[in-house]
């Protein structure tokens, strides 16, 4: 399989959200159910005063995400799916969303308890690994902790999962210390946490 040498901007995600309902089952899969709730139960029950949720794509992990933050941004670079997410989320005052097309495009201010990156950064090349790892670097909170959850099998993304978090974790280095790493028969989970 031929990856993408560069990475996969606006119009990927647009014509993805746009063809159907429910791009990658994110919805009704019992698989994303299952990586969902065991993204949650890593966070071992701590409360985040600002969380930052990085493609948040139709909000289902934002909407259990909004009870362990105090405020919780979610961007995603696809309008389609952001009205789906506000939609899924209103009923939280907490929860604010923005189209960003991260890490090209990011908050300007702010230091976030909580950082998620769940199916994002093997959307990313390596120039874009790189300056999402300064921008986390510059914006987490000290002790404020960076959840990924990567798919581990094959695809055509610029990187595979085990390689994005591996390039994202030595371009952090030793800004971060790794809490929990966890392989699952098809995803990764990786808690990691800044120095306090």
């Amino acid at each position: 399989m031929t990856r993408h040498k560069t990475s996969l901007g606006h119009d990927y995600f647009e014509t993805m959200f746009r063809a159907t309902d429910d791009p990658w089952e994110l919805e009704s899969s019992a698989y994303e159910q299952d990586k969902y709730a065991h993204s949650i139960r890593a966070l071992a029950g701590r409360t985040y005063g600002l969380g930052f949720e990085i493609g948040c794509a139709k909000g289902v992990l934002t909407q259990s995400l909004a009870l362990h933050c105090h405020a919780l941004l979610a961007i995603d670079v696809s309008e389609t799916a952001l009205e789906a997410a506000r939609a899924r989320c209103a009923m939280f005052d907490h929860v604010s969303f923005g189209q960003m097309a991260f890490p090209g495009q990011a908050p300007m201010g702010g230091a976030f308890d909580l950082t998620i990156l769940s199916e994002v950064a093997y959307y990313w090349d390596d120039d874009d690994i790189g300056r999402a790892a300064r921008w986390i670097a510059d914006h987490i909170a000290p002790g404020g902790d960076i959840l990924l959850v990567h798919w581990t099998g094959d695809t055509d993304y610029p990187q595979s999962g085990n390689d994005a978090v591996r390039k994202l974790q030595a371009a952090l280095g030793s800004a971060v210390t790794v809490i929990t790493a966890q392989r699952m028969p098809h995803y990764r989970l990786d808690l990691w946490r800044a120095h306090a």
